[in-house]
Parts: structure tokens; sequence; C-alpha cells
């Protein structure tokens, strides 16, 4: 698996330098990646590693640094500063992690939007459609070509993202968290298929806070820290210890879940349909009941219900038919402030445009959920500094790095959105939280004090249900675990990973 260290080097990027007003996001980094090797990136939210990619592939110009890919005689030529259009044709190709779709456009004309001609798009439709079916089949994604982004789910949306990376014939491939949304199977596929381009000469950067996937899918592993590339190693001499020790300064302490026993219930979902605008956002007969000092997980592969399910338990959805209770009390109004008021908590899928309003600052976005508060306004008119207290104290608490409580809140980075997101719902010490993919995206520290909270809250006797697509996290947090497929939920009868993991494929449990 390993890379010749001889193998001639493909991308060069010397002394990148970024700043963004008085926030320094990359600090003169150095980095070579060689024809056929798996580079691992690693590092905190707000570490720089997307600000680096971002400048390799031209979104970004970088305030000092240059950029060089080998042409086809393995000459290193630098790249236009800014161009993306540059880095193409030079070979570089990049899965981003916040989507670059055309949301009006079909999934098929997004993968192969810019890499053929637009009047061939009508006349070439079968030929294009038997070359990506054969990428889907090679890869094991799949998504409905047929269907505009816009009506796709947030994970299908990815795979739309990787497949358009994989129909380019690419030198050097970005991967920025690709793997987020995938079951394992359909992860251990994407590896098998990134390897063998790998194997044929592919250059792979790979950024991840999945640990244990960096071991056992890179060559070697970078870290940066602070915008700083703190070192270097092989991934055979690496261990998890290690890493945290690059990334943070020191190791990292995996939360543990101690047993206890559950309470009374404080959600019942009892037979509940809801008819969303297609399939994969519809409910199906649930009965689900979760009961206090409980963390219940929900696994499933991105598109089978779970935003239904998550509409519902946030108030944006009423079910066609069955019954909700929260708490012990029927509900018979479904609306955000109504399931606020009765001790709900939401951490959203989507941070950026369903988790904060970006143009707020930072502050505001801390009270959004208390405005009908006397703390918070009077007589309409809003608390300044009261608001401005309780955000240095949630910001110190949560450790919300950022240019400061009144900056908008689009300046953060997505970890450190979170972040803010948790110090709102956890403020308001829920009886029942809602926590939809709440680490997808986040380092290894900032995932486990995600975790620490949750457990912390299901330890004062809160009813939690967690949504996620990361298997691993599931296992670990989840005292119960049920699958979702095609609507349907079910619980797992066992902890058993691979056998959650063809469940999640829609396998029936033995």
């Amino acid at each position: 698996m390993s890379t010749e260290p001889s193998a001639p080097v493909v991308l060069r990027m010397t002394g990148l330098t970024k700043r963004f007003g008085t926030v320094l996001a990359n600090d003169g980094v150095d980095l070579d990646l060689r024809r056929g090797e798996v580079l691992a990136l690693l590092g905190e939210n707000g570490a720089g590693k997307t600000t680096l990619m971002n400048m390799l592939f031209g979104h970004y110009l970088p305030d000092a640094g240059e950029v060089a890919v080998a042409d086809q005689a393995g000459r290193l030529i630098p790249l236009a500063p800014g161009d993306p259009e540059a880095a193409l044709e030079a070979g570089v190709g990049m899965v981003h992690q916040h989507f670059t779709l055309a949301l009006n456009l079909t999934a098929l004309d997004n993968i192969v939007l810019g890499a053929e001609p637009l009047w061939r798009l009508r006349r070439d439709k079968v030929r294009l459609r038997r070359r990506v079916d054969q990428i889907m089949e090679d890869s094991g994604l799949r998504v409905p070509l047929g269907t505009l982004v816009s009506d796709l789910s947030v994970g299908e949306r990815q795979r739309v993202e990787i497949l358009k990376a994989l129909y380019r014939d690419v030198r050097v491939l970005v991967l920025d968290e690709p793997t987020a949304v995938l079951t394992p199977q359909e992860a251990e596929g994407l590896f098998a298929t990134v390897r063998q381009m790998a194997e044929r000469g592919l250059a792979v950067i790979f950024i991840s806070h999945k640990l244990p996937e960096v071991l056992a899918f890179s060559d070697r592993i970078a870290v940066l820290r602070h915008g700083r590339k703190m070192g270097e190693m092989p991934t055979a001499e690496a261990d998890q210890a290690a890493i945290a020790r690059l990334m943070m300064g020191a190791e990292s302490e995996t939360e543990e879940r101690a047993p206890i026993a559950p309470g009374a219930p404080v959600l019942d979902l009892v037979n509940v349909d809801l008819q969303g605008p297609d399939a994969r956002r519809s409910l199906h007969r649930i009965s689900v009941t979760v009961h206090r000092n409980e963390i219940v997980g929900v696994a499933g592969v991105s598109g089978n219900g779970q935003a239904a399910l998550a509409a519902l338990l946030s108030g944006l959805a009423a079910p066609d038919r069955g019954e909700v209770w929260v708490d012990g009390t029927r509900v018979a109004r479904f609306d955000p402030a109504s399931f606020i008021a009765r001790g709900v908590g939401r951490i959203p899928e989507d941070r950026h445009h369903e988790g904060v309003v970006g143009t707020m600052s930072v502050a505001e976005n801390l009270v959004l959920e208390d405005l009908g508060s006397p703390e918070v306004a009077r007589w309409g008119i809003l608390r300044g500094a009261a608001i401005r207290q309780r955000a240095d104290a949630a910001i110190a608490d949560y450790d919300v790095r950022g240019p400061g409580p009144e900056a908008p809140a689009r300046l953060l980075s997505g970890g450190n959105l979170q972040k803010l997101i948790l110090a709102r719902v956890f403020g308001h010490a829920p009886r029942l939280i809602l926590a939809n993919q709440p680490t997808r995206g986040l380092d290894i520290g900032a995932a486990h004090a995600v975790a620490r909270r949750l457990l912390e809250a299901r330890g004062r006797g809160a009813g939690v249900v967690l949504i996620s697509e990361d298997l691993d996290e599931i296992l670990t947090l989840s005292d119960r675990i049920l699958v979702i497929h095609d609507g349907r939920i079910v619980e797992a009868p066992s902890r058993n990973r691979a056998r959650i993991g063809l469940m999640m494929a829609g396998e029936a449990a033995a």
C-alpha cells in the first residue's frame, strides 16, 4: 500500500499563506504529493485544511506562495493562482465538503457539467448515462440520475460530488470528508475504487476526521494546527495517540457511555405515517419510544426517511396519521416554537442553512430561540448588554473560535458553527434532543466534545434521538439502535457492525 519514495512529485505547494481579515488561516504551508500516493490531511476544525485545498483548486487567491502541478512529461508547472479552470485543466479534481452543485439540474447533468460541451448533452445522453452507470457500478455509489439535485438528500448530493470527480480523468484528486454519509460497505467500496485508481497513478489528498479510516486508507499523514503544518509521518508508523498529539498538542480522551437505567418515556411515536414530497422523505407506520436517560441511535443510508423523522421531531412537519407524544402529552400543534416550548432541542443536519442565520452575529444567533424571554428582550427591544454577556459565556464554555461575538456567524468554520448551535441547544437543558448528524465534518476533538455534551444531557435525564450515517458514532453513543430504510424503522437485533450495515442497505434482520 505504501508509495515508493522515488515516485515523482505530481503536486507541490510552497509557502502557501492566506488571511481573512485578522484571521491567519494558512501560514507558509509546504506540502508535496507523489504519484500513486494517498495523503491524509488532518487537523482540528479551523486548522486551515479546506482553505489550503481551496487555494490548490483556485477558489481562493493565496496571499503568498505557489502551487505547481506536474504536466504529462512530469515537469512541475506553476498554476495560475485563483483560477479553478487552470486547476481542472492541470488534472486536479476536488470533492468539496460543502456542495458545489447546480440545484436546478439533474444529478446526471451535474456529474458531466463542465466535462462535456453543453450543446452535446441532449444528443449524447445515452452515452453519458452509460458511462456514469458504469462508474456507479464500479464504485458502489448510487444516485437517481434523472432527479433534480434540489430534490436530493444531503447524502445523495455528497455522492453526486464524488461521481462528478470520478467522471473526470483527474491525476490529483482531493476528497474532503467523502465518507460522511456512506454505509461501511459503501465506504469500503469507495476506498477500493480510489485505491485501484492510485495503483494506476492517481494521487489523492484525503481529508477526514475518522482516524480508523485514515489509518486504513492512507500512505502518509500530514497534520495542520492553527494554519501551520505541524508534521508528517508514514501511516505505517502512526497511531491515533500520535495523530492526536500533532493535531491538538495532547491526546484526546474517548468518551465512555456508562450504564444507566432508562427513565420514563419522553417521546412516543405511535403508528406514524408522514407523506413527504417523495418516497425518500416519507415515514411508514413507525412506532418508536425514547426514554429519559437514553440515547437512541437511528442508523441508515441518507435518503431513507431521516429528513422526515427530523422534520417531525422539530415541529416542521405534522403526521398524516398516528400520534406523537412528548413527555407524556400528546402533540396537537406542529411548529418549531411549540416544540421548543415543550423542551425539545434541535441540532439540525445542515448547520449552515438550518442551524444559523449567517448574516446575523454570533451573539444574536445564540438567542434566536429566546426572543420572548425578558432576559433577552423587553418591550420588543433587544437587551444588548445581556445578549453580549450570554454570548461571552457561551463562547468561552464551548470554545467557539472566531472574530468575536459581534462578527457574522457566516465567518465561522463549520466546526465552530456546530459549537455555536450546541451552546444554544444545551443552554436550555432540553428534555428531548434531536441530534441530526451532530459530528459530521468535525475533527476528533470537536466530535468528542459533542459526544460529551450528549452523554451529559443523558445523565441529566434527557432523551436523545441520534440520527447519524456514521455507524461508529451510533455504536459508541447509543443505548439502543434503530435502523431506518425506505421510511420504515426496525430495532437492530444486535450491535454487530456488519449486520447493521446490511440492514442499512435494506437486508432484513436475521
